[in-house]
């Protein structure tokens, strides 16, 4: 039992010191960022990530950084994973667009229409995180006015009860669904960002194809296939092509 403890205790020391110097580097990288010492606050931040640290406060000061830079990709690229972890965060999302407006690529994003639109636009206004909370949240609420409705002795009232029940069934049910949507949404996507000044796309997943087209830094694609040291990637405006994995660093990396 004795040695259980002293394990247990072992584990909180060094977790609780190993949080203490990840928010000592994170500060110290925040005040090197606010006397413009921007490649030393990267460095820093850096170092936090390679600690196994993760959050949206610390990717996007990373793009912050970058874009200080003038550094294109990386900044967008992290301005993306900051985005991934708090989709609703405003000031991550105009960040981006400023760094985006430095891309040389102009790429139209191919519009959606009738009722694809409007489904994917009501299931994109909240994450599919917030779907399943709501759906669990009107499944209780269910639970809790059926019984009401049940042992109710008054007439008026299982009315209203029975009502109140269904109208959340409903609900819970349409919440599980837009849930499960989303989910599958967000993970059949792989976006990437190009890391190359400038990079040919080719046909076939070889140098010996033609080259279709030409991206360059900044660029947000999406991976559809690897094959080998190449990817197939695909545009917002449908172009498809494949291009050499080293030229793009993909965002859900973590």
């Amino acid at each position: 039992m004795r040695s259980i403890i002293v394990a247990i205790s072992f584990f909180l020391s060094f977790f609780t010191v190993s949080s203490q110097q990840t928010d000592n580097l994170f500060e110290s990288a925040n005040q090197l960022y606010n006397d413009g010492k921007y490649q030393e606050a990267i460095n820093n931040y850096l170092k936090i990530i390679e600690n196994g640290e993760h959050s949206a406060s610390l990717y996007f000061n990373l793009g912050n950084a970058y874009y200080k830079l003038n550094r294109v990709a990386p900044s967008i690229y992290y301005y993306e994973k900051a985005l991934q972890l708090s989709p609703n965060d405003s000031d991550i999302t105009n960040n981006l667009l400023y760094a985006q407006n430095m891309t040389v690529d102009a790429i139209e994003v191919l519009p959606q229409t009738g009722f694809s639109k409007i489904l994917q636009g009501l299931i994109g206004k909240v994450s599919y995180n917030t779907w399943a909370i709501t759906s669990i949240l009107c499944m209780l609420l269910f639970v809790i006015t059926f019984l009401v409705y049940y042992f109710s002795s008054y007439q008026n009232k299982k009315r209203l009860f029975f009502i109140i029940s269904i109208t959340s069934l409903l609900f819970s049910l349409l919440s599980l669904i837009f849930a499960f949507t989303g989910y599958n949404y967000v993970n059949s996507k792989k976006p990437a960002i190009v890391f190359a000044k400038e990079t040919g796309v080719n046909a076939e997943p070889n140098h010996r194809s033609n080259e279709i087209f030409v991206l360059h830094e900044g660029t947000k694609v999406n991976v559809e296939e690897e094959m080998g040291e190449w990817k197939k990637i695909k545009l917002a405006d449908g172009k498809t092509g494949w291009l050499p994995s080293t030229e793009i660093k993909e965002i859900k990396d973590f």
